[in-house]
């Protein structure tokens, strides 16, 4: 459907709804040195079409040795069993969302939105508490738990020649009781991620803000939106 796109140095947009498959929202590579993370993949049909747009980088999928999840819902990790019998990357998770993963929970990963059922996968890392870092090929990944639109969603960033990314997918919601949101939580995530005054936001369905003004903007339109909502 389409080529993947430069965010950032050595960062990409490698799937989504223009670039894979309609139903998948977007996935990134991170280059970090001689290996490759991967954030979000994708919900299931697209990932082949992700795949061919990690090729044309060009760079080799062989080389992903994490796929970071930022929440349990079909649209982001539908496509974990691909990558994970293609090529032995590793899955982490935070542990509020890890075991909705694993089981493939029709209500907690929308699956039944979809339409759609979801193969047992395994979660090798389970992030926990308020944050961790990971360190792959020495790329600092903070990963910053953001509850709210699930109870594991989480935020990820890191600094790359003085530019601070931001992977916060899904930040507009939706919510709903069928897959635990909570409202003030969601409130108090997007604070911590507009206090991380990021350069860049790589969002789940509606595109990359560039800008510290343009970002916080967004995010705050949000809060804005939802101001007074349950």
């Amino acid at each position: 459907m389409g080529a993947a796109e430069l965010v950032h140095d050595g960062i990409y947009l490698v799937g989504g709804a223009s670039l894979s498959h309609f139903q998948d929202a977007a996935s990134f590579i991170v280059r970090c040195e001689e290996e490759l993370v991967m954030i979000d993949s994708g919900a299931g049909k697209g990932a082949r079409a992700i795949e061919g747009n990690i090729r044309g980088i060009p760079l080799d999928p062989a080389r992903i040795s994490l796929l970071i999840l930022t929440h349990c819902h079909v649209d982001h990790i539908g496509s974990v069993k691909y990558f994970q019998d293609s090529f032995g990357l590793r899955v982490a998770a935070h542990e509020l969302d890890a075991d909705a993963v694993e089981t493939g929970d029709p209500a907690l990963t929308a699956a039944s939105w979809y339409g759609t059922k979801l193969p047992r996968v395994g979660v090798d890392r389970r992030l926990r508490g308020e944050g961790e870092v990971l360190v792959v090929g020495g790329t600092e990944l903070h990963c910053i738990h953001t509850p709210g639109h699930t109870p594991g969603s989480i935020g990820i960033y890191l600094d790359r020649g003085g530019t601070r990314v931001l992977f916060g997918q899904d930040i507009h919601g939706p919510f709903s009781p069928e897959f635990n949101s909570n409202m003030e939580d969601w409130r108090e995530s997007m604070e911590k991620l507009i206090a991380l005054e990021a350069d860049i936001l790589c969002e789940g369905h509606f595109g990359i803000f560039s800008g510290k003004k343009r970002v916080a903007s967004y995010i705050r339109g949000y809060l804005d939106q939802y101001a007074g909502s349950y």
